[in-house]
């Protein structure tokens, strides 16, 4: 085999017609992840939290590898962008992102490939995580590092191996890749890009974002959100799915991801994601947990999606159903992290919080939600509206499947 190689050098200068940049192979793919995500998710960057030295190394590496690949710098300082955001102080109040004032100072990083096209597709992940994980960790015990391997060094180190490919391979779009901060925040590294942009936002044909795309199960399960932003993606989606995973779909461009800000900018998104997992927001999401094939497998439908949409010109925006700020509000919860994966009839739980309703009830990971009160739960939407209704210190009854077991329970909100 090693003398395939010459061979095909050969075959490429002589017919020269034919693209041969693209050599990039699987290994060289997974060999890069590794890199890139054992730093990233290194005790040494301590989480990578906003404002932080973390942060800002893990900013830097990221420039460095955008500049090693050839990348154009695209931020307002080289690489980067910096940006300050003031907290809020109280529930009363919200952060105010692009402050000039005192606050906390984020860095986004922005790569950009100039194949001196009309039109731009953006490509993004966020790079922040926990820190030590003072503010939205999971975890129960003593404060410790949050090095967030799959939340999101996986998507991260997924831009950066897009960049590698993308940038020697000959299409009719310009290409920015983006890494953001604050994401864990509140989405503020790409609302304040999205409102701040360095290229053209009339310039952009679709975003596509990647968050937690590092953990895909053995059923080669690829969430992809975002579907009903464009009426092209319903079209495409299967057509490049060509190692055979296992895809579930949902229309809405908004989501707890950085993809909202450019879908708010009406901007077709698809937000891309392998499942929520028992490491989240915790201490516990460590490199050593990543299924680094699957995440190739991630890249390689990316790269086919983007190769098969470059025959198309500027999409079409279209607005999903729930984006009119229609979504239900609720103050309660059963305590548990659902499935995002599962494509059946009801609510699958996928994890069980100590001490809230459901763990009171008894009820486990697995175990599928298919009425609450007088509500019949046929999918995530229909448990929100349930939810929406109840107050805490109300009681109600769940029903939920476990296996083929019809089960009960009464709980009660806190």
């Amino acid at each position: 085999m090693k003398n395939l190689v010459p061979f095909l050098i050969v075959v490429c200068i002589a017919f020269f017609t034919v693209s041969c940049t693209d050599f990039t192979t699987d290994r060289e793919i997974k060999a890069g992840l590794t890199k890139d995500i054992n730093f990233l998710a290194d005790d040494a960057l301590e989480g990578r939290a906003i404002g932080t030295a973390g942060e800002v190394k893990a900013a830097n590496y990221i420039a460095n590898a955008f500049k090693e690949i050839g990348l154009d710098p695209k931020g307002t300082e080289g690489y980067l962008q910096p940006f300050k955001v003031k907290k809020a102080t109280s529930p009363h109040e919200q952060a105010v992102i692009g402050s000039n004032g005192e606050g906390v100072t984020g860095h986004n990083v922005a790569g950009f490939v100039d194949n001196d096209a009309a039109y731009t597709i953006v490509i993004g992940a966020h790079f922040d995580h926990l820190g030590y994980g003072e503010e939205g960790s999971l975890f129960r015990g003593e404060p410790e590092i949050h090095n967030g391997a799959d939340d999101n060094a996986s998507g991260t180190a997924a831009v950066i191996q897009l960049a590698r490919i993308l940038k020697e391979t000959k299409s009719d779009y310009n290409f920015l890749f983006l890494a953001f901060s604050g994401e864990e925040n509140g989405l503020w590294g790409s609302n304040y890009f999205s409102k701040n942009s360095t290229v053209s936002l009339d310039s952009v044909n679709f975003m596509i974002n990647m968050d937690m795309v590092g953990r895909m199960n053995e059923e080669k399960t690829l969430a992809i959100n975002g579907v009903g932003t464009s009426p092209i993606w319903n079209e495409v989606l299967e057509v490049v799915n060509t190692d055979s995973l296992k895809l579930v779909t949902s229309e809405s461009g908004v989501g707890p991801s950085d993809h909202t800000s450019f879908y708010l900018q009406d901007l077709p998104v698809l937000h891309f994601f392998t499942g929520q997992h028992e490491d989240y927001h915790k201490p516990s999401d460590d490199a050593d947990k990543i299924n680094y094939e699957g995440l190739t497998y991630v890249i390689r439908y990316i790269e086919r999606l983007i190769d098969k949409v470059d025959e198309n010109e500027k999409l079409a925006f279209t607005k999903t159903q729930d984006s009119s700020g229609d979504s239900p509000r609720f103050t309660v919860s059963l305590g548990v992290v659902p499935d995002y994966l599962y494509d059946g009839s009801g609510m699958r739980i996928d994890g069980v919080t100590d001490g809230k309703p459901a763990a009171d009830a008894g009820m486990k990971k697995g175990d599928i939600v298919i009425k609450l009160g007088d509500s019949t739960i046929v999918d995530m939407m229909s448990y929100m509206r349930a939810l929406s209704g109840f107050k805490s210190g109300e009681q109600t009854v769940v029903e939920y499947k476990r296996g083929e077991e019809l089960k009960a329970a009464e709980i009660k909100f806190k």
